[in-house]
């Protein structure tokens, strides 16, 4: 099951971020974007909110049951309690914003492809060394293409997704430099269009992206 969602992911090399929208927008949104051929969606742990455990799993749970072609995963991962209740709603892979040892376990023992989040060399190669199957770069679009250039001539083997500052303008200049993926929030869920019901917009936004990845 495993190898099955890292073939997902290699594939689709697109995962859409979608961070502090919940219920029917959520599912409309989840359902503009796969129109739109983007298959994988991150719904993020709110760490500001008492009842994340149980929102995030019940977004996860409900997207899973409506899309069950779409590829569902958890981001924002602190925890290893985070990452179980993930797993138990329906989450095929963790991703995280930072390089912690003991969720990246965590997501190993239960299965789930892991995608912790990195910005040095060294958080980059902990990473790798604990098990993670992919590198979330982040912030990129802060760190720019250059240190991407920098950081890949000795770690090239590693399969980095990059997130942060990721869109429509710059997803082919990243995925040209050797990186697997991107993660891409804002410019995606987009919350405006999103309140204005424009899914629309979304689908087309989305279509944009997946018809950069087709072309490389």
């Amino acid at each position: 099951m495993k190898q099955e969602i890292k073939n997902i992911i290699e594939a689709k090399r697109i995962i859409a971020i979608a961070r502090k929208i919940n219920g029917e927008p959520l599912y409309n949104f989840a359902g503009a974007i796969l129109k739109g051929g983007i298959g994988l969606l991150e719904v993020t742990y709110d760490q500001t909110d008492p009842d994340a455990i149980q929102n995030t799993s019940e977004a996860i749970r409900q997207l899973s049951q409506r899309y069950p072609e779409m590829v569902i995963g958890a981001g924002t991962v602190l925890t290893r309690e985070q990452a179980k209740a993930a797993a138990n709603a329906g989450a095929k892979y963790i991703v995280a914003p930072n390089t912690d040892i003991d969720v990246i376990q965590a997501t190993n023992e239960l299965g789930m492809v892991s995608i912790p989040g990195a910005m040095t060399p060294t958080e980059i190669m902990t990473a790798h060394n604990a098990g993670a199957d992919y590198i979330k770069l982040f912030p990129c679009d802060y760190l720019g293409k250059g240190y991407i250039k920098d950081i890949f001539s000795p770690i090239s083997h590693l399969k980095i997704i990059a997130t942060g500052g990721i869109s429509a303008e710059n997803l082919e200049a990243y995925l040209s430099l050797g990186i697997l993926g991107a993660g891409i929030g804002g410019q995606l869920c987009n919350k405006k269009l999103i309140a204005e019901g424009k899914f629309d917009e979304i689908e087309a936004y989305a279509k944009k992206l997946t018809d950069i990845v087709a072309k490389l």
